[in-house]
């Protein structure tokens, strides 16, 4: 491997594994604290402000991070001014944005049915202005080649976020009610007030990303404040599209939770109100983590991948070969979670979440073909029809959108999880369509599709033949598991023997 090989694939690593531990440990937080700490009523709070966040991030930004890296390359640019005026821009622009929710919270709070949580709301609005202050420094250390600096930080804003959860939620939150330590009750009472509940994660993240500005004091330590709205025209066009994408992006993503309480009927389930509704679908959901986290590490690891062997004669091939592959990997993770979703579900430390364990087979299969649309999507990018991908996402949008409203009505929180099937299955058909057009590549969807469908049936078989003796349980499910493995065997053995 060359050594500029090897420095892109270290990079990757070193970007990719502080998102993937990101994620990881965002989902464990989950399961050994939050879950049994929040009522879903409550969770549902966080679900549904942080689905907000996401599209405000997108808002925030701009498309300006994009558009940093690609005027930061042109021969004829003063990088440092570039520098200073992005981030001047973003400053400004956080600080109007944010000061107009706080001017506006009561209304605000309101329209998007919180109307008891305006401090929350404006603890959400000064980390959105963080976020997108800190975006554009850490956006230069990814064009200057630190990837252990930029991954150390993240990293840093990450375990600082844990262990301050696990001191209020686990150790305050114990010795307040007593079950350890009561010698330390008098002193615990006067930092943590119970009353709180999930302010103190909004107050966490608050804290942790303003740490990260004195973290990242030498990337600011050359900033001059220089606005320029001249100057910033051109890169508000580049980044106006990607702004535009980021939002179809976010509707596939985090929509449902906001459609969700606007749709869904009350006393739809007699014993949750509709917050709650959205936090046993958000709990749920982090059940698919398994899936969420492999298809992240593919996205970090095979784009790369791609690119480096595009201008192979075999490169159709190849990527035929690691679409059976990845899809075959993914599958096992569907198959082995859904049918063992009855140990799974131990994770989740409160039952009252049980109730939407539903979601979480047709969650995985969503997820699953999220994955094979990134696989596919390499074809617009190696023949810079990008644009097509725009399409394919406000595509999805409009999918999720509609079989939301239509769905929440009659199906609930079941509804989108439907919806968010339907959306990334849409995606990969139409990009795989497209792509068989322009850039065709042999994949095996037969064999793929065959796969899938046992796979599917197994689960099926699993979920409806119910067995009450846990042992025997386990045996069958693990069986079950254990004879698609020998079926994929059975079959790719010989393709194998005729390689060598």
């Amino acid at each position: 491997m060359s050594s500029v090989a090897k420095k892109l694939v270290g990079q990757t690593a070193a970007y990719g594994i502080s998102s993937i531990v990101g994620r990881l440990l965002n989902f464990l937080l989950f399961f050994a604290i939050h879950s049994d700490v929040f009522k879903p009523e409550a969770y549902g709070v966080i679900g549904s402000l942080y689905a907000y966040v996401g599209f405000f991030n997108v808002l925030y930004t701009m498309g300006l991070e994009t558009a940093f890296f690609r005027f930061a390359n042109r021969a004829d640019v003063n990088f440092q001014q570039l520098y200073n005026r992005v981030l001047s821009f973003i400053i400004f622009t956080s600080l109007v944005f944010t000061g107009c929710i706080l001017i506006f919270i009561n209304p605000i709070a309101e329209a998007i049915e919180f109307p008891d949580q305006q401090l929350y709301i404006s603890w959400l609005a000064i980390i959105l202005a963080v976020d997108a202050i800190t975006a554009i420094p850490f956006a230069r250390l990814r064009l200057e080649n630190k990837a252990i600096k930029f991954a150390s930080l993240k990293m840093a804003n990450i375990f600082i976020t844990i262990a301050a959860n696990i001191f209020f939620f686990w150790f305050c939150h114990g010795i307040y009610f007593d079950q350890f330590l009561p010698s330390l009750k008098p002193l615990v009472s006067t930092i943590y007030v119970p009353a709180w509940g999930v302010g103190y994660i909004f107050l966490i993240n608050l804290v942790a990303n303003l740490l990260l500005i004195p973290m990242l004091w030498r990337e600011f330590r050359g900033f001059r404040f220089n606005l320029d709205f001249t100057f910033m025209k051109p890169l508000l066009q580049y980044g106006y599209p990607l702004m535009i994408m980021g939002f179809a992006g976010m509707v596939n993503e985090l929509l449902d939770r906001i459609l969700l309480l606007e749709f869904l009927p009350k006393n739809f389930y007699p014993n949750l109100s509709t917050k709650g509704a959205v936090g046993v679908y958000n709990g749920c959901y982090k059940l698919a983590m398994f899936m969420t986290l492999a298809v992240q590490a593919f996205r970090y690891a095979g784009e790369p991948f791609f690119f480096s062997q595009a201008k192979e004669k075999n490169s159709p091939a190849t990527f035929a070969l690691v679409m059976k592959w990845f899809v075959l990997v993914c599958t096992f993770i569907f198959l082995f979670v859904s049918v063992n979703l009855e140990d799974f579900k131990l994770l989740i430390r409160d039952p009252d979440y049980y109730q939407g364990l539903g979601i979480v087979p047709i969650l995985l299969l969503a997820n699953l073909f999220l994955g094979v649309y990134y696989n596919l999507s390499i074809w617009f990018k190696l023949t810079d029809k990008t644009h097509i991908g725009t399409y394919i996402s406000f595509g999805g949008a409009a999918i999720t959108i509609i079989l939301n409203i239509l769905l929440i009505p009659v199906l609930g929180y079941m509804g989108s999880a439907w919806a968010t099937l339907a959306c990334y299955f849409s995606m990969a058909l139409a990009c795989y369509l497209l792509g068989q057009r322009y850039y065709p590549v042999p994949y095996p969807i037969l064999t793929i599709t065959a796969y899938l469908l046992v796979a599917i049936l197994i689960v099926l078989a699993a979920l409806y033949v119910p067995i009450a003796d846990t042992l025997w349980r386990h045996l069958y499910h693990l069986g079950l598991c254990a004879g698609f493995l020998l079926l994929v065997f059975l079959v790719e053995k010989p393709k194998f023997s005729l390689k060598r």
